[in-house]
């Protein structure tokens, strides 16, 4: 009995010694986690590093530089900024109203100043304007179509264009300069403008710039977390990128599709987005054979624009199936495209009377044989591009669909785009900031393409502030692009941001702002 009542004493003691111990091992664990945290804490840094290469000039107007248009979106201010998904958003001005086809008011925020204290007003704005006019800007062409403008007040403004622009809001996303400061100024390269942004220029050197908060900015929902900015300035991008690759700046964004080949693939982090650069097939609607929308679905079907990113680009683009998807909150349909089906586009050429004979298609028509033969144009002078319609030749050809190339000169193809006597021509462009679809969709577009239900959409679309329709709207159109193929989509280049695994906080670029989210950075 005593040796049972020993043997339980000691189960006991052994079980409260294995809590204790469980216990003394959380304890430590809960000091060791703590004194780690405190240790980040100790070396949380708010002061990052950026980049210039090949510096002009640090106004915004003025410069011809990507870097700087990026960099100086922290310094200066639109009337109108976007948000990540593109959608317009108010910065200095409150609000805007389309009063006309050619007419908008546009009301400003009247609580702005600019970082050395004076009021923000309309004459600013306009001040600005005149300037893009009579300069050579990368932001003239947003206001090419302003006629004149009119003061109401300090804070009111009327816009008068010379003719009708879609979405012309989304134009007035250039940065406002100061009408004051330039009073005893000349508009010059070698001055650093004030600005109204969250940070302001500090001090100018040979090797950087510094910038910190611009303790006046009218935003007081946001407070910044980084301190001091540093811009380093290097004579060359290559020089720019090594000092990335060192660790010397902290962000580098660039549409620059060969960036690894200068900063590897280790050691960073990095977003990639589809760019502003759109290349798509333009089918004439109007012509004999692509009149016919079961021949534009069957040559949809039979191309692989994976193919066609992998062996051309060595998948440094990115497969595109509508303008607008890019990341614009007007399309959230993630594909419109019919997809890379062969076996789909011969079904659908056989169901339409098309025959495959003697390795061709055929299709007899009140006794009138045709063959499905098409000819695409792309320039000339762009190789790359070359090679990407001698991949579609070969694909369409082991469909049995012919293509013949026409290489043309840069003057005849700008002719074909003009008098659009092509089957097929192989296109790119820059896309707009704006959701405007007036090139594939609008009145004499590429694709001589004429669809009532289009240019009913076209016209709400341009006249509507209701998001829902926006989107609705925009759906449809995307639904029309797919069954009705007027065009193709083949891809987008890459926008792509590096940064350092060090920054901490909302990394979102896109391309139009890098910044995003920058006044929650830190390292």
């Amino acid at each position: 009995m005593k040796s049972n009542i020993f043997k339980y004493f000691f189960i006991i003691f052994v079980i409260a010694i294995m809590i204790f111990a469980v216990y003394k091992i959380k304890s430590d664990e809960k000091e060791i986690n703590q004194e780690e945290n405190q240790n980040i804490e100790e070396v949380k840094t708010t002061e990052i590093t950026l980049g210039i290469a090949s510096l002009d000039t640090i106004n915004p107007i003025l410069s011809q530089n990507k870097n700087v248009q990026d960099i100086t979106k922290l310094i200066y201010e639109p009337l109108f900024t976007l948000t990540d998904d593109y959608k317009l958003e108010s910065c200095l001005a409150e609000e805007w109203a389309k009063q006309s086809e050619t007419t908008y008011l546009v009301k400003l925020k009247d609580n702005i100043k600019w970082s050395d204290g004076e009021k923000f007003i309309a004459d600013d704005v306009k001040f600005t304007i005149d300037q893009l006019k009579s300069t050579n800007s990368i932001y003239t062409s947003n206001v090419q179509h302003v006629s004149s403008l009119e003061i109401v007040d300090d804070y009111t403004i009327r816009f008068y264009l010379d003719q009708e622009v879609p979405f012309f809001e989304y134009n007035l996303t250039f940065p406002i300069m100061s009408s004051q400061y330039y009073l005893d100024k000349t508009f010059t390269t070698d001055i650093v403008p004030i600005g109204t942004g969250m940070y302001k220029v500090s001090e100018t050197q040979s090797s950087y710039l510094t910038l910190v908060p611009n303790n006046n900015w009218w935003d007081s929902s946001k407070n910044l977390t980084l301190t001091k900015i540093t811009v380093n300035l290097y004579s060359s991008i290559g020089e720019m990128y090594n000092s990335f690759k060192t660790g010397n700046i902290d962000v580098v964004a660039t549409q620059n599709s060969n960036l690894q080949d200068y900063i590897g693939t280790i050691g960073y982090a990095s977003k990639e987005k589809k760019g502003r650069e759109h290349d798509f097939i333009a089918f004439n609607t109007q012509s004999t054979l692509l009149s016919k929308s079961e021949v534009r679905k069957a040559i949809s079907y039979s191309i692989d624009k994976t193919n066609i990113v992998s062996s051309i680009f060595n998948n440094r683009y990115l497969t595109s199936s509508f303008p607008l998807d890019y990341g614009s909150w007007t399309y959230q349909e993630q594909d419109s495209s019919s997809g890379y089906n062969p076996d789909q586009a011969k079904q659908i050429l056989q169901d339409s009377g098309w025959v495959f004979r003697n390795n061709t298609w055929q299709k007899t028509e009140n006794r009138r044989t045709q063959r499905l033969e098409l000819n695409l144009v792309v320039k000339a002078s762009d190789q790359t591009r070359v090679a990407v319609a001698q991949n579609i030749q070969q694909q369409l050809s082991n469909q049995g669909i012919k293509v013949n190339i026409i290489q043309a000169n840069d003057t005849e193809y700008s002719n074909y785009l003009t008098q659009k006597n092509y089957d097929m021509i192989l296109c790119s462009i820059n896309l707009s900031l704006s959701p405007d679809l007036t090139t594939f969709f609008g009145g004499n577009n590429l694709a001589n393409y004429v669809n009532d239900e289009v240019t009913s959409i076209m016209n709400e679309v341009k006249n509507t502030t209701d998001e829902a329709v926006l989107v609705e709207r925009y759906k449809r159109l995307a639904e029309i692009y797919k069954t009705e193929v007027p065009y193709l989509s083949l891809y987008n280049n890459k926008f792509i941001t590096a940064y350092s695994t060090e920054l901490v906080g909302e990394v979102n670029p896109t391309w139009y702002n890098i910044f995003n989210h920058i006044e929650e950075w830190y390292k």
